[in-house]
């Protein structure tokens, strides 16, 4: 029964002691309150009650700043948030700085977050801390970064998530980008109608140039033909050109299918009379 019994003892010691350390964590083992040795992702056995294994986390973490009230340099206050990214680093010293270094690194890095969130942004205005978020990220990841160096942690990044002012300087802001797009629209519409009446302004402009040109061309075509028919006239009806325009304007007047009425001693009877070889009459007396 002894034997049984120191053999049941030893295998409970045994199980009791087993340590599994998986590959996204980092382990320390300290024995009799004295660090001991360093413990990479695996199976480990550590004596019961005299060892004590410490896993640490090695993966990238995220802890947030929390809201808290800046006033900035005009006076406003502003609600600030913003999120940490980190890892602790792999290696055994920087392992065992997270633990023996800092009490409590992930507590430690929100509150020093959050006084650096603090001494930028009261240096600026509410306008300036809004557009220039890269800027803050910046500062704060430094900051951040230099401070940590004894921690064995490693500062990833820096997300400044929130700046927004009191609800009464918002909705005056609101209005007031509000108004910028409308008058940019109201600017866009008056060019666009400018465009368009300068484009009209221009089509009839085109269009009035155009029958001028048209006029001019009928006019130099009615000279024109005007020449060669006195050419015409003064080649082939030698001494009776005259004549011969008497009857165009007889000719023209006939094609509108007006009625005339002709005074039988007027010219344009005496005009047909001449061309068909007849004398005018007389004249009553």
């Amino acid at each position: 029964m002894i034997y049984w019994i120191i053999a049941l003892t030893v295998i409970l010691i045994f199980f009791w002691g087993i340590r599994i350390v998986r590959p996204t964590h980092r382990a320390l083992i300290e024995r009799l309150g004295k660090y001991h040795h360093f413990a990479n992702p695996g199976f480990h056995w550590i004596i019961p009650v005299i060892d004590r294994l410490y896993q640490v986390n090695v993966t990238e973490q995220m802890v947030d700043a929390e809201p808290q009230e800046i006033i900035t340099n005009d006076n406003l206050n502003a609600s600030v948030d913003a999120q940490v990214y980190f890892r602790v680093k792999a290696d055994e010293e920087s392992v065992k700085g997270s633990i023996y270094n800092v009490a409590n690194f992930k507590w430690q890095i929100v509150n020093l977050a959050r006084t650096t969130l603090r001494n930028i942004i009261g240096t600026m205005t509410l306008k300036s801390a809004n557009s220039e978020r890269g800027k803050i990220n910046a500062e704060l990841y430094s900051t951040l970064h230099t401070e940590t160096q004894g921690w064995g942690i490693e500062i990833v990044r820096t997300e400044l998530k929130q700046i927004d002012p009191p609800k009464d300087v918002q909705e005056t802001m609101n209005k007031v980008v509000k108004a910028e797009n409308e008058k940019i629209a109201a600017v866009d519409m008056a060019s666009a109608t400018e465009t368009v009446a300068d484009g009209v302004k221009r089509a009839k402009i085109k269009e009035a140039e155009g029958a001028k040109q048209a006029k001019i061309l009928q006019a130099e075509g009615e000279a024109e033909a005007i020449r060669l028919v006195n050419e015409a006239a003064e080649k082939y009806f030698i001494g009776n050109a005259q004549i011969l325009r008497k009857l165009q304007a007889l000719e023209t007047s006939l094609q509108s299918n007006a009625k005339i009425v002709v005074p039988g001693g007027s010219d344009l009877v005496n005009v047909i009379g001449e061309m068909a070889g007849v004398a005018p009459l007389p004249g009553k007396k």
